[in-house]
Order: structure tokens, then sequence, then C-alpha cells
């Protein structure tokens, strides 16, 4: 057997080391390069006198399998190519040491004839017949299988863009049912109905998959069906995906099995001139995506009988899967349907507005010398928003200083903060920041949010709680709630109630120093709660034992309360002197070095027991690799291994912000969670539509803003076993029209359909 591995270019990684068979070795390019593009290669080698070829990382495997290295490492790939990790960028991400030797395991068993990258021998197929589907469910039914794994294929990715095509089923191993939503007849329905009722259900994705079968087909579900997605991220958060077809690849041996779909759908849109994230599944001929769906099922099936029982093993992440990961599951899909009500004519008045100050914001940018030179030596209309131009004009033309930040190909960046930084040199990088950002909410928030209405005027979006590290919510798809711009309020204001209703938005009040003085157990870090004043006044006072009352700091001495504030939040993400004094000197004031060294100093003279137990849980985390939430979430962190100290340092202040991070999160959605069951149960109309960071938000009719009030702020403030004694955590809650809370209607007025601004406030 001749095998041969190829790598991007000449390195001193040592594959003799992992590889214990005879291979020849070749690069992509004869030269070192930082990255090989098309036209670097020069590579001479006759693949033909090869069995194998091992490609190592993304770019030799995107050279010859026009694939990505990520999902098909360890695999074969077109019988020929086996895709594997660069390991010389293990030094650097041990996090990544785990998949590269189960690659490299597999790797060995493909080569050994052990492993055979081929779909099990099973029994999937596709029903479209309506007898022969439900004399398979009354099998399903009737069956000893408690667990029985359900998946959708469907045409758009939410409800009320399309429709459900089939129901895919698996109730034992090397088995599924692919079943064409024409045969659920009503005899169907109710088998059905009977199955979700009486069995424990498996999704892989279950907001997706429910939301679907319940807005087109009525079903109802029991609150605790298994969701595998959620079993991997309890089980591993650090995962840059946990979709189905890669765990499948993972932990199943069913390999690639949708290869014949992703070929169908390549050859279709080449075929038919179509874009492929323009392509649907209801374009795929029955007898295709049949078996591919079959498999869905089955695979999710097979990975929830692999995952489940680990979880189980490990009381601290089955409290998380179980009590936060679960209920969040469902209370999220709830949230989700609700929808966020907005107003379709300040949405429209917004985006006239927002096209005149664009046009404004350029033609102040048109007007600079710079500028105007650089369109008559090229010739060309300067684009804002082109970084080659933009590079060009700031530093030929102008001879800006470089910031030193640089792109991920080294070259100079100019991001939105090089820009904050240049602006202070000239106003030129200020003006084009403005472009930017207006036009950033003109296209990520006014222009997409428009066509995306549903009939009664909601925009429905994802709000996710597997995607970030620490288990806080981030939200995507046709809303990103998380970046709702906070300077204007001219998005905000078009989140509006209907009449007879309010918009009511509740806060938590300094969360993660709370937390943080509840983890610690820092007395006088909680005493400063107990008083009731300005937090950081009171820290102020107490840190540098100011002469005055508490009330007075903030006028009398200013410096002094923003260097406590600097080091109160930046001693939890593990800010060290300089970043304190810039920070501080960034609001106006004059603190060097030493004066920053000085500060943190008689900060933690008065709360030790803080700075002891920062340091316990950073050395914790340096000799583990990991630790624990207060609720029991695992945050793995393999970096702290890593020979770069860099990496290794912000693995350590990763884990703990995540500690507090984690703990505030958690607590408020617990919060969230028991409020729409108790208003559920009271059948109120009360509904909360969106968690914004530390935010609650809900739409709540004027005779039930008083109850809806004490009964958000009861769950939020319930004593979980982590607040401070006979003190619970804070909260600010606000009450409007609209999500800016008047601010909207201070700042513009609507005349004639067009947005203004009001000239008595502009600002």
């Amino acid at each position: 057997m001749k095998i041969c591995v190829i790598d991007k270019c000449p390195s001193k990684v040592n594959y003799e080391k992992y590889f214990d068979f005879d291979f020849d070795l070749y690069h992509l390019s004869s030269v070192y390069l930082q990255k090989v593009l098309k036209k670097d290669v020069d590579i001479q080698v006759n693949l033909d006198e090869y069995d194998y070829v091992i490609t190592i990382g993304a770019e030799s495997t995107k050279h010859y399998t026009k694939g990505s290295v990520t999902n098909s490492s360890g695999l074969l790939v077109n019988e020929k190519f086996i895709p594997l990790t660069n390991p010389a960028m293990l030094a650097f991400r041990p996090e990544g040491k785990p998949d590269f030797e189960r690659a490299l395991k597999q790797l060995h068993g493909i080569l050994l004839g052990e492993i055979k990258n081929s779909v099990l021998t099973g029994d999937f197929k596709g029903i479209e017949d309506e007898e022969e589907a439900f004399n398979f469910l009354q099998e399903v039914f009737n069956s000893q299988e408690q667990e029985v794994a359900v998946d959708t294929e469907t045409t758009a990715l939410y409800p009320r863009d399309g429709y459900v095509l089939g129901i895919s089923i698996s109730y034992k191993a090397e088995q599924g049912r692919y079943i064409s939503s024409d045969c659920i007849s009503e005899r169907c329905f109710n088998v059905l109905q009977e199955i979700f009722d009486q069995k424990q259900i498996v999704f892989h994705n279950r907001k997706f998959d429910e939301k679907m079968l319940r807005y087109h087909f009525g079903f109802t579900f029991k609150d605790d069906c298994d969701d595998t997605m959620v079993e991997h991220y309890v089980l591993d958060e650090t995962e840059g995906t946990h979709g189905l077809k890669a765990l499948a690849i993972r932990f199943t041996n069913y390999g690639d099995y949708d290869k014949k779909l992703d070929e169908f759908k390549k050859e279709y849109c080449k075929s038919h001139g179509i874009l492929e994230e323009d392509f649907t599944y209801d374009l795929i001929p029955f007898y295709i995506i049949s078996e591919y769906a079959a498999i869905d099922a089955a695979a999710t099936l097979e990975i929830h009988k692999k995952f489940r029982p680990i979880v189980r093993k490990n009381p601290k992440l089955e409290y998380v899967y179980s009590n936060i990961m679960i209920p969040g599951t469902k209370f999220l899909m709830e949230m989700e349907e609700e929808g966020i009500p907005m107003s379709k004519e300040r949405l429209s008045a917004a985006e006239k507005y927002l096209d005149i100050w664009i046009e404004e914001a350029k033609r102040e940018v048109y007007a600079f010398d710079a500028v105007k030179r650089f369109e008559q030596d090229t010739g060309k209309i300067f684009n804002p928003n082109s970084v080659q131009q933009l590079r060009t004009v700031l530093f030929d033309y102008l001879k800006l200083t470089p910031t030193g930040k640089l792109t991920k190909t080294g070259a100079l960046s100019t991001d939105a903060e090089v820009l904050e930084e240049l602006s202070e040199e000239h106003p030129l990088p200020k003006a084009i920041l403005k472009v930017r950002q207006l036009g950033k909410i003109r296209s990520s928030y006014i222009s997409k949010i428009l066509p995306e209405l549903d009939r009664d005027g909601r925009i429905r979006t994802n709000f996710n709680h597997t995607f970030t590290t620490s288990g806080r919510l981030s939200s995507s798809g046709k809303f990103n709630a998380q970046q709702i711009p906070r300077d204007d309020p001219i998005i905000k204001g078009c989140i509006q109630a209907s009449e007879g209703y309010k918009i009511i938005s509740q806060d938590l009040a300094t969360a993660e120093v709370y937390y943080a003085a509840v983890l610690s157990g820092d007395k006088n870090l909680q005493s400063v709660f107990l008083q009731k004043g300005d937090f950081h006044s009171t820290i102020a006072k107490m840190v540098f034992n100011l002469p005055c009352a508490v009330e007075d700091v903030k006028k009398l001495y200013p410096l002094d309360r923003q260097a406590a504030k600097a080091v109160t939040f930046g001693i939890l993400y593990g800010s060290g002197p300089q970043k304190v004094a810039d920070t501080v000197n960034k609001e106006g004031g004059n603190m060097t070095l030493s004066d920053a060294q000085e500060v943190i100093r008689q900060y933690f003279a008065k709360f030790s027991k803080l700075r002891k137990w920062l340091n316990e849980t950073q050395e914790f985390i340096k000799e583990n690799g990991y630790c624990y939430s207060f609720f029991g979430r695992k945050r793995r962190l393999p970096n702290v291994f890593s020979s770069d100290k860099g990496i290794a340092a912000h693995e350590v202040r990763s884990g703990v912000n995540a500690l507090i991070q984690s703990l505030a999160s958690d607590a408020n959605l617990l919060g969230a969670i028991d409020t729409a069951r108790e208003l559920r149960q009271k059948g109120m109309q009360s509904r909360i539509f969106m968690l914004v960071h530390d935010s609650i938000v809900a739409i709540v009719p004027d005779s039930e803003v008083e109850a809806y009030c004490e009964i958000l702020q009861r769950n939020t403030q319930k004593d979980r076993g982590c607040s401070i004694p006979s003190f619970p955590i804070g909260i600010d809650q606000e009450i409007g029209q609209d999500y800016s809370f008047g601010k909207f209607d201070k700042k513009y007025s609507l005349v004639d359909g067009m947005l203004v601004k009001n000239e008595s406030n502009p600002n």
C-alpha cells in the first residue's frame, strides 16, 4: 500500500511521530507561506501512484477535496483522501487534542481496513402510502422501546415561511422511516400524538422541530423531551458546532450519509442557475431525501443513547441539563413564537430618515481634502466601506500612525476600534465610522426587518442557549436582538406595544459584581450592596477613605469614583494596572501606571476575600483546565496548558469570567422561566418576548402591569442559594409604550410618514 502526506508548506512537524507506516511527504508550496493561495501551489505529485492521500490542514484539504478539514478530519473522502487537522496547532490550541486523536485513530482504522466510510447496513426508507404509514406508527407505539427520535424536513427555517415536507422517526438501532406529510391523515395524526404523549421523544434541536410540528399539525409535546444538541452542549460547550451531521460523523458509523443529497443539490443549482442558499428541500426527489431523512432520526437516537447516560452520571451536568437547559429550551421556543412586536410605520419612516442621514454623512466624508485627492489620483469614487481604499486614504494620504492592530492576513486593520483611535489624530476616521454605523443600522435592522415581519406585525427570530461557552444567550436569524444599538433609540423605538398594552423591561442591577460578592463570600463587598447607595461611590469611599458622605462622592471625587469603577469591573475580567489607568484616563483622568498599581493594592486590602477567591479560582483552573459554575455548568479550559503564555492567560481569565457570567445569566433565565410558567398557570395575557443580556422584556396588558411586575421581580429575586443573605439582587423595571421608553418620541417625530429630529431635543 502506497501512502502520501500533503501539507501546505515545509515545516518542523515530524509526521513520523503520528504515523506508524511508510509515506511520502509533499508540500502544496515549496516555500514557507503564512497562507497558501491557489497561485502559490507548485506541488508536483502523481496521485495515481498512491492508494491513499492524507491532506494536512485547511489549505491542503480544500485544494484536493473542496471540503472542510474540520468536518472531514479522519474520514475517507472520495475513496482516496483522508483529511487531518495540522498537529502543529496543538501546542497553541490544546483544546483540539481530543478531536485530533480521534481522527488519527480513525485514519489508522481506515488504512487497516477496520473502518469503512459507508452507511451502516440498516433499514431506512421513505413512506408515501397512508396505510403503510399508519401500520409503522402502530408498530412504534406498540413496541417495548420507550425512546423515539423525531426529526422533520421542511422548506424553510421558520414555521410561517414554509411547510413540513415529512416526519422522520426511529425507535430502534439501524432503522428509520421518513413519512411524507401527505400521509398524515386523521388516524395517523392520532397515533403520532399518542406516541408523543406516551414515549420519551428525542429531538436534535427541539426548538426547530417542535415548533414546526406544533404550527403545521397541531401536535403537543411533554415538557421533558430530550435534545441531543443540548446533551452535546452540556458535555462539551467548547465545540464550535453541535450540528447533527458533525456529531453523526464523530460518534456514529453513518459517515457522510447525506453525500447524495449534497451532490443533487449542487448539480441542481448548477443546471438551473440558482444560488445554493436559495435551494429548498422540496426540490429534492422523495427517493433521494427519504434515506437521508430516515438516517437523521436514526443518528439522533444513536447519539442520544451515547450522550444521555454520560450526562446522568455527573450530578452537576445532570442538574444543568434537566433544570436549566431543557426548561430553557421550552421557554425560548415559546418566547420565539410570541414574537417581537414592531411598528411598521416607524420602521418605514426610519428607513427613509436613515437614507437621508447616510447621504449627509457621506457628503461630510467627501468634503475632506484627502478624499478629494484620492479620487483625483485614482479616478475612482471613494467608497467608505472599501478596506483597501480606506487604508490608502488614512495611511498614505493622511499619513496617520497605524494603531498596530492587524487583520488575520497581517494587513493593517480599519475596524471600528481602529477608526475610533485614529479619530484622535484626525476627524476623517470618525466621519467614516459614522457612515459605517448608520449603514449597518439600516442594513442589519431596518431593511432586514421590514420584509421579514409576519402578518401580525411581529418578527420571529432565534434565541440560542447552546452557542456561548458561558451559557449567556445569543440571538441569530431574522433579527439579532442582542445587538440592538444602545446609543440611538431609533431601533428600540420601533419595538412598540399596541394600544392597551405596555412594554416592560427588567434589568439586573450590577449583576456581575453582585455574584462575585456571593461567590467570594467577601462580607465587605456584600456590605456595599446592603448600604443601598450609589454602588461605585460607596466602593470609592471605602477604598480611599474619602472624607465625605457617599452621596457627595460623585460630585467631590469623580476621578476616585471612576478609579473604583475601573478596578471593580477590571478585576473581574483580569485587567491589569495599565488597563485600569487607560480606562480612568479616557474619562478625563490623569492616572499613571504606579497610581493604578496603588489603587488596586488599596482595593484588595479592603476586599481581601475577593482577592483570595480570585487567586484560588485561577490556580484551580491552571492546574485542572476546567471549572464548574454555581449551578453545575462545566467550563472546559484546555488552553491553560498552551505553550503560548498569552493564550494560557486569556484562558484563565475566560474561566473566571464564565463563573460569574454564567451565574448571572442562569439566575436571570430561571427567573424568566418561572415567571412565564406562573403567567400561564394564572391565565394572564402577559408574555415575555425577548431576553437581551440581563434584560427580560415583555408585552403586558395595561390591566396586568402591576401584577406582572410583582411576579417577575419575585421570581428573579427568588433565593436559589446564590444571594446575599437578606438582600436579593437589585432590579430596575421600565414601563412604556415602546422599548425606548419615551426616548424615541423625545428625539424624533413622525411627519407625513417621515422621521424628523426634534429641533428642541436634537440629541
